[in-house]
């Protein structure tokens, strides 16, 4: 908490807060969920000692439930053998009572999610379950049509970038680098309406469709001109001298096609030269829902190694809607797909896309903190080019998720993180939460006054649906 920036955290009790609804409407939601899950795996288990304990952790979730509907005590987490317990019950103290509705929300958030997961930690036979793990694969089936799109053009570029005689033409090569990163950017919530084609022949018109100019003018800032000149100068340089390692990290956000595209990216960047590795930044633990595992990142490859298998497969409950079984995939899809699954997994297997968990993004609190708190992580990073936060969360714990002045400099926000600290950052964050800087002088103001975006309530209401985004950089020279 120290080493935290020294302005007001949001809160739980701040009726203006996205923090307000978020613990008393999505939280108990969250948690009913998890009992669901399971719960339904109790009743399918045929071990007697495996069946009591998941009882057992369904009677702790409903507790845990019952304490946030109540407005109970935070209380400390029990010990299950993580060095991180002892973090997250000294700043629990120094914090003083607070309770559920009433308490700094980044902290009672990562706490809620820390606290689930000792449930199951300290158990013998669910130790590894990840309660959330059913709901992050049927998304992924449901994303179904664009994951095909994608492969399908993704193969074509790969082809197109590999072909030696193949005409490059610099402009386009930066605007495909854009697309890409945009793509990357807004996740699930795009319908790659906006990636109109991938290929040299119409890559430059992509700059005039409506679809890119509706996407771009609700990026408030965007920095990625900035970004590739800076992987071009690292790449120009080893060009001049012996080969160097130019790794870009990306520290993970959500699984299902969210993990999908930011695969898409790393290939891109091995493909074209713009990095030599790609190193993955997942959870340890089940996180905020739909976070990255290891383990989601294998379901992935599975389901690209058998695809009629996974996608001709009915989602849980299909035959009681009424709802018509998938249709098989062509024999092109099947081989896009294909495709994909052998590019990863040769990257994966030579080294060049590493996975690198590390409890340290499970944390209870902001990343001002990791220079004291994590110094060999963020030594680590430093000798990448490039380190790229995915997602609302990362940027939450990026800038501390404090009142900052919406005008203030996302360098300056960074704090211990920004210039003069050796890392190159990135952040690719569709807004889902108060916090947001590097705003122009009123714009803030004007975007409250748009329609949903909170007009005189004294909220940022704009800045909570996913509709708006940044993409920040600053160099840590």
């Amino acid at each position: 908490m120290e080493h935290d920036p020294k302005l007001p955290a949001y809160s739980t009790g701040d009726p203006t807060s996205f923090a307000y609804p978020t613990a008393r409407e999505r939280w108990p939601i969250i948690i009913t969920q998890a009992i669901d899950d399971a719960y339904r795996t109790v009743a399918s288990c045929n071990d007697a000692e495996k069946e009591a304990e998941g009882k057992k952790i369904v009677a702790e979730l409903a507790q845990l439930k019952y304490e946030v509907q109540h407005d109970r005590a935070l209380t400390p987490i029990r010990d299950d053998g993580y060095p991180d317990v002892a973090g997250y019950n000294k700043e629990l103290e120094q914090l003083g009572p607070v309770t559920w509705l009433n308490a700094p929300w980044l902290f009672t958030e990562c706490y809620l999610f820390r606290r689930m997961s000792t449930s199951f930690t300290l158990s013998t036979h669910w130790k590894s379950y990840d309660v959330f793990a059913r709901q992050k694969i049927s998304t992924f089936r449901s994303s179904r049509p664009a994951v095909l799109e994608l492969a399908a053009r993704y193969k074509d570029l790969v082809t197109q970038l590999r072909n030696p005689q193949a005409a490059h033409d610099p402009e386009a090569d930066r605007l495909l680098f854009t697309e890409m990163c945009e793509v990357c950017l807004w996740g699930n919530a795009t319908d790659l309406s906006l990636l109109t084609s991938l290929t040299y022949d119409d890559i430059q018109r992509l700059q005039g469709s409506e679809a890119r100019r509706r996407a771009e003018k609700n990026i408030l800032i965007n920095d990625l001109p900035r970004v590739y000149d800076h992987l071009l100068a690292a790449k120009t340089q080893t060009q001049q001298r012996a080969a160097a390692d130019r790794r870009v990290d990306i520290v993970l956000d959500n699984a299902g096609f969210e993990l999908f595209v930011d695969l898409i990216l790393a290939g891109y960047l091995l493909t074209a030269g713009l990095a030599t590795t790609v190193v993955l930044h997942p959870k340890s633990i089940p996180w905020f829902v739909s976070d990255v595992l290891p383990a989601d990142f294998a379901a992935l490859l599975n389901a690209l190694a058998r695809p009629r298998e996974f996608f001709e497969t009915p989602a849980d409950g299909d035959a009681l809607l009424g709802r018509a079984p998938p249709s098989p995939l062509t024999d092109a899809q099947v081989d896009d797909l294909a495709f994909l699954f052998a590019e990863w997994s040769r990257f994966h297997a030579e080294g060049q896309l590493v996975l690198r968990p590390n409890r340290v993004w499970t944390g209870p609190g902001s990343y001002w903190r990791l220079p004291r708190e994590a110094e060999a992580l963020v030594a680590d990073l430093r000798e990448g080019v490039l380190t790229v936060f995915k997602g609302d969360l990362n940027y939450r714990k990026l800038v501390g998720d404090v009142a900052w002045d919406p005008t203030t400099p996302f360098s300056e926000a960074l704090g211990p993180l920004g210039p003069g600290s050796g890392l190159n950052v990135l952040a690719l964050r569709t807004c889902k939460a108060d916090v947001v800087v590097g705003l122009k002088p009123g714009e803030d103001e004007k975007l409250r006054q748009t329609d949903g975006g909170g007009g005189d309530s004294g909220a940022r209401k704009w800045a909570w649906n996913g509709k708006w985004a940044v993409v920040s950089f600053c160099k840590g020279t």
